[in-house]
């Protein structure tokens, strides 16, 4: 349990990294508070653990049946009769223990981590940054003012040659405030900032007056004291509600995902009947096509037609235009082609329509079947690590880590792998995310019978004499040939 621990947190801890480094701009200079960072890092944290579980688990096994076999204490158990399988009874007990637990995790609690988790992030990126304003640069956080202070004291409050204009209006620069000196504070509750600004003078141009664009008038007050108060409520953050993520597929669990998925099957294949009813009954001449696969999605069909040109090859092949005047063919013959290009474009957004429903559906199954792999996924790396331990005879960080990282990276990479092939619909979904399982699945069989059975499979000295072996039947082919000859 105390490698288990100690590496679960520290892989967990090596992931939560990774996600700060993604994702360090849309959290530094909003102002958040403590217990914001906080929330995220515990709700992202909990995501996590589908990654960091079977990654402990493995590194775990490994490193408790390395320490063993380093110290000599599996050779005692086994001089005292005890077999490795019996050594290995309470571990596989507690390893699927861990799997139940890590499908009720994925079942009831990683659906709502993932709901807290990507709504706080929502608002986190949604979040304007905190007000601060720089000496010499113009501050435009603000909807509809920009300020900039040439200079400002070392208190962050007395600031120095002030100039606010006011664009509220949506009229251009036609109100400008200057000011020598000023005087920033923020209200006990945080939700206004005050600017007292002294000796200066407001600018405005005149523009509710006949003719002003061509008179231009423009009025001037001078002030020795003015007070602005600035509402700062939209740099707070606001909390979205999180009902809107809720139908997300991410954020149910397996009774929900076969209602989301039973659901929007029904409503795709219902669509697609009443489509070819409807697209029959417009176009009867089309009534023996059986599926809209025929139609190609990328063909394409050019707009800029001779109809003269059409309409004298039309009364050649079809000599019914021959009862119609020169005009009428043209008409005819513009309407077929609006009409077929009218039925194609209709047919091909209907087939991207299916695309885009058939997507939802396989992003559904694929986060269905994520949640039972995940508790496979802890037994079949305890059945790695355990017997590899073993094998190795090598305890603490240095090559149960290494061993661990290459299972696990090959792992995770054939999983990725079939993810995205069953998104992009190039596989079936069942294939495609049980392959990274049926990949090291025979490698826990093998790893374990060898271990068991006492087969010396990292054993230098015994490789070495089957090389050896393997050398001298092949120089004892080569020479066999000169001796005859020498013979003859």
């Amino acid at each position: 349990m105390g490698p288990f621990v100690f590496t679960f947190f520290i892989a967990l801890f090596i992931i939560l990294l990774q996600f700060l480094w993604l994702h360090i701009d849309d959290m530094v200079g909003k102002g958040l508070e403590i217990h914001i960072i906080g929330k995220l890092m515990f709700f992202a944290s909990s995501t996590f653990v589908p990654l960091a579980l079977p990654l402990a688990i493995l590194l775990s096994s490994l490193m408790t049946f390395g320490n063993l076999g380093e110290h000599y204490e599996l050779v005692a158990v086994k001089a005292a009769g005890i077999s490795l399988r019996k050594l290995m009874k309470p571990l596989v007990i507690l390893a699927l223990l861990l799997s139940v637990s890590a499908f009720l995790f994925s079942n009831y609690v990683l659906p709502v981590a993932n709901l807290k988790f990507r709504s706080l992030l929502y608002d986190i990126r949604q979040q304007k940054l905190a007000f601060n304003i720089s000496e010499g640069i113009y501050y435009n956080g603000m909807e509809g003012i920009a300020i900039r202070v040439g200079r400002k004291d070392s208190d962050n409050k007395t600031i120095y040659d002030v100039q606010i204009y006011n664009h509220t209006d949506r009229m251009g620069n036609i109100i400008v405030t200057t000011a020598e000196k000023g005087l920033m504070e923020l209200t006990p509750d945080q939700q206004e900032i005050i600017f007292s600004l002294f000796n200066g003078y407001r600018y405005t141009e005149v523009i509710d007056q006949a003719a002003y664009r061509r008179t231009r008038p423009f009025e001037v007050m001078r002030f020795e004291k003015q007070v602005r108060r600035f509402n700062l409520s939209e740099y707070q953050l606001n909390r979205t509600n999180e009902d809107l993520f809720k139908t997300h597929y991410s954020m149910l669990n397996i009774d929900q995902l076969n209602y989301s998925i039973d659901s929007l099957s029904t409503v795709r294949l219902n669509r697609l009947d009443v489509y070819k009813q409807r697209f029959i009954k417009r176009n009867p001449y089309l009534a023996k096509l059986d599926t809209l696969n025929e139609i190609p999605k990328n063909d394409t069909i050019s707009i800029q037609v001779d109809s003269l040109q059409m309409a004298k090859y039309d009364t050649l092949k079809y000599p019914i235009l021959d009862n119609f005047q020169t005009d009428i063919k043209y008409l005819i013959i513009d309407n077929a082609l609006k009409n077929a290009r009218s039925t194609k474009e209709n047919i091909i957004f209907f087939k991207d329509e299916q695309v885009t429903r058939k997507q939802v559906i396989t992003n559904h199954e694929i986060v269905w079947h994520q949640k039972l792999k995940l508790s496979i996924a802890c037994l079949i790396f305890f059945f790695i690590g355990a017997p590899l331990g073993a094998i190795i005879r090598k305890g603490g960080l240095g090559l149960p880590v290494v061993i661990s990282v290459l299972f696990f990276v090959l792992y995770y990479v054939v999983s990725m792998t079939g993810e995205k092939a069953a998104k992009t619909g190039e596989w079936n979904v069942i294939f495609a995310i049980w392959l990274s399982t049926i990949v090291i699945l025979p490698m826990g069989l093998f790893l374990s019978y060898k271990a068991t059975s006492d087969a010396p499979l990292l054993d230098a000295e015994s490789w070495g004499k089957f090389f050896g072996r393997f050398r001298f039947k092949k120089r004892q082919k080569t020479i066999r040939p000169e001796t005859e000859d020498r013979k003859t």
